[in-house]
């Protein structure tokens, strides 16, 4: 994050942090830069730093200044993709025989990712529960390299202590890993409370509108960051311009639109809780959440993702989704429109049978900014 940006507010960050105007025409938004290459003023005479699209953009070099500066970052990489952005960090920081600690709860992909790609590369990984420091100590060996954390955890809505593991990865001499995607870094700032490296899938939240597919990383050291940005390049799976370009956009309005998330869903919660065909809500903000202490303590406030029970087992769980008519049927999250979904057959059908199995009466939601009543009644009408 440059000194520029380091004392204003998130609200202002998230506005003018990269989004210097255009030096040509003054233009307030910076362009597309939908460019392959760029000419030399003479060999190894880069205009800007600029030769090759694949190794720097303008519009992706925006875009990840402002990533930097939201998170607290030094250095900042768009990706296109959430996973992407996973795959080009561990084969950074791993070689054949390295050892890392998952979460017992954790998106199906980054799991898909570890147990049929990266383990078959020779790194082994280990299941942890991350709200029990005591489980993620037990699973650090002398191989282990990193230990992985989603808070809130997709789809149990889990919470880790961001800072207390930190501790144990600093004592193991490894690094932390957080995976920001469900809290955004309005809500929440890893690196801040200890972490290596944050994990965006900026897909959800950054863009926020259901109109675009990216991912990120972000680190606070410069050294990581260099030897990051050396693998992206070498790899290639870098954010096109025009992606970068709508995820900047999105950004924009982050800070207000997750506070509506976050009051909605507060008032989703709250009917929920009533209902009587719901037998569990998991939502951070709930006293009741084992991890509401910690979420209270490392977040601004609690989000707009919902996982809740119901009686009747899987069959009512995919009834109460197929019911749904303003919540949209659908994978992803994050956007302003609300979405609904069966984890167990959709987005975590690949850890079915696994440690991460996730219960088949569960219904995730993601809420969004819409009039709150009328979500409400849609619930109603789908739990019937």
């Amino acid at each position: 994050m440059s000194d520029q940006h380091s004392s204003q507010s998130f609200e202002t960050r998230a506005i003018h942090a990269g989004n210097t105007a255009d030096p040509l025409t003054g233009a307030v938004v910076p362009p597309i830069y939908q460019v392959s290459t760029y000419k030399q003023d003479g060999v190894g005479g880069l205009r800007g730093g600029y030769e090759y699209s694949r190794s720097a953009n303008p519009t992706r070099t925006a875009l990840e200044e402002n990533l930097a500066a939201l998170e607290g970052g030094r250095r900042g990489l768009a990706f296109a993709s959430g996973l992407a952005a996973e795959d080009c960090l561990l084969r950074t920081l791993l070689v054949p025989g390295d050892h890392v600690v998952i979460p017992n709860d954790a998106y199906g992909g980054t799991f898909r990712l570890f147990a049929k790609v990266v383990q078959r590369w020779g790194v082994d990984f280990s299941v942890a529960n991350t709200s029990d420091i005591d489980s993620v100590r037990a699973a650090v060996n002398e191989r282990t390299k990193l230990i992985w954390v989603e808070t809130p955890s997709n789809p149990l809505l889990g919470i880790t202590d961001i800072e207390a593991v930190a501790g144990v990865a600093r004592q193991a001499g490894v690094k932390l890993v957080v995976d920001n995607t469900f809290a955004s870094p309005y809500l929440q700032q890893p690196l801040a409370l200890g972490a290596d490296v944050v994990v965006h899938s900026l897909t959800k939240y950054m863009g926020g509108h259901s109109d675009v597919v990216g991912g990120a990383l972000v680190t606070a050291d410069e050294a990581l960051g260099e030897e990051l940005a050396y693998h992206q390049n070498a790899m290639g799976a870098v954010a096109g311009p025009f992606d970068s370009w709508i995820v900047l956009r999105g950004i924009k309005t982050l800070a207000v639109r997750m506070d509506r998330h976050s009051e909605n869903a507060a008032k989703v919660v709250e009917m929920l809780t009533q209902h009587p065909k719901v037998t569990q809500v998991l939502y951070p903000g709930l006293p009741e959440h084992p991890g509401h202490e910690v979420a209270a303590k490392q977040m601004r406030s609690f989000g707009g993702m919902i996982s809740f029970r119901v009686q009747g087992g899987e069959e009512a769980a995919v009834e109460v989704c197929n019911r749904a008519q303003l919540f949209t049927l659908g994978e992803s999250l994050g956007g302003v429109e609300s979405l609904i979904e069966h984890p167990g057959r959709m987005t975590h059908a690949s850890v079915a049978g696994s440690a991460l199995e996730v219960p088949a009466d569960l219904v995730r939601l993601s809420v969004g900014i819409e009039n709150v009543e009328d979500l409400l009644a849609d619930l109603r009408q789908a739990l019937g």
